[in-house]
Parts: structure tokens; sequence; C-alpha cells
């Protein structure tokens, strides 16, 4: 049997953290222009990702804003995303995120007829919000920063950047700011949510979905961004 030394045991964390964060990189969409700079668009999820988060959303909140109907409202939002998934099904594209999109409105949907309460078309993004805040929070903690795993994926940098105070640093700033995007959508949002302002709550979902997340993802990357030598 092959002996392991302390260094072999040590090494075994990192390397499997290197690999996960290679993982992770493969399945975000953050890449680089010729630039150098965030495509933030393809961050996004590009053109078709946007639609496919955004519309189940405001669909529901036109319909409901015009007819008060929850039924209808909760089955337009159902049919959009259906439509969306049917589409890739025939194109044959990637189904990682529509799926993950489906199952949300679709947890969204039967949360909100189970209590008859549209506001509750929007609390799973609560809990969502709130899981994501506590795995950065910790990855912040254990010095192994979100955004330091994809951004430095994106920047050719892979795990190295974690040998350097500099870069650390910076990583770690990066993702707090994604974390004060996500607390501030439950700062904003929660009290909406209680208050009972469906169309204030729907309107603040949309604002503080996609372009909110890709101004912070804009700002962290600015952040992060290494420092040429002079």
């Amino acid at each position: 049997m092959a002996r392991t030394t302390p260094e072999d045991d040590g090494a075994r964390p990192a390397d499997a953290l290197a690999g996960l964060e290679q993982a992770m990189a493969a399945r975000s969409a953050l890449v680089r222009k010729d630039n150098g700079e965030l495509d933030l668009l393809a961050a996004a999820g590009g053109v078709r990702g946007i639609a496919e988060s955004v519309l189940p959303g405001l669909v529901f909140l036109v319909v409901f804003t015009l007819t008060g109907n929850l039924t209808w409202s909760l089955g337009g939002s159902v049919v959009v995303a259906a439509a969306f998934l049917a589409a890739r099904l025939v194109q044959r594209s990637p189904l990682t995120m529509t799926l993950a999109g489906i199952a949300g409105v679709a947890l969204s949907t039967f949360l909100a007829l189970k209590t008859g309460k549209a506001e509750n078309y929007y609390a799973v993004g609560f809990f969502t919000n709130a899981g994501y805040i506590a795995a950065m929070v910790v990855s912040i903690a254990v010095r192994w920063p979100v955004l330091g795993l994809l951004f430095g994926y994106a920047r050719n940098e892979g795990v190295q950047w974690r040998k350097k105070p500099a870069r650390l640093r910076a990583y770690r700033a990066a993702t707090w700011i994604i974390v004060g995007v996500m607390a501030a959508r439950l700062a904003v949002q929660l009290p909406l949510y209680y208050a009972g302002a469906i169309d204030a709550l729907g309107a603040m979902r949309l604002l503080m979905g996609v372009p909110l997340y890709a101004f912070g993802l804009w700002i962290a990357w600015l952040v992060s961004r290494p420092v040429k030598a002079g």
C-alpha cells in the first residue's frame, strides 16, 4: 500500500477545490472579450438566457395586474417557461439553466396556488438569495471566495491567485459586492412581500434581477482586476 505524507494530505483539498473551480467555471457563462473586459451579455446568459429568466415573471406580473386573476397569471408564466423548454428540446440546446428555471417557476406556482396568495409566487426567490448569500459568505471565510473561482478561471489565473494576498483580498472584495447585491434584493423586496404590494414587488424583482446582477458583476470584475506592474 502506498504511503502518504502530510504534504500529500494537504495537497488533496487544494486539488479537489481546483477541480471544483474548473467545474464551476465550465458551467458559468463568464467569458472575456478580445479587449480583456467581461462580456456582460454572455455572463447574463445571452439574449435567450435573459428572456428565459425575465419573461415568465413579467407575464405573471402583467396578467395579474390587468386581470387580478391568480390562476391565469400563474398559467401564463408556466406556459412561457414550458415554451422555452420545448424550444431547447427541439433544438437540442443545453437544458441545465432552463430546467432550473422551469423548476423554479413550477415551485413558485405551487406555493401561490397552495396558499392562494399571489405574493408567494416570489417567495422561492427569497430562499434562493439567502442560500447564495450564505454560501458566498462561507467561501469568503474559508478563503476560497466564489468570485475568485469564477473570475480566476476566466482570467487564466486558475487558483494561483490564492498564493498572492493582494489577489485574494481583491476576490474577497468582489464576492462581497455580489453578496451586497443579493442582500439589497432582500432588503427592498421582503417589506413589499409582507405588505402584499404585488405590483411593486414584481417590478422590483424584475429591476433587481438580471440588470442589477449584471451591474454588480461588472463592478466586481473591475474591483478584482489585476494591477499591472508599472
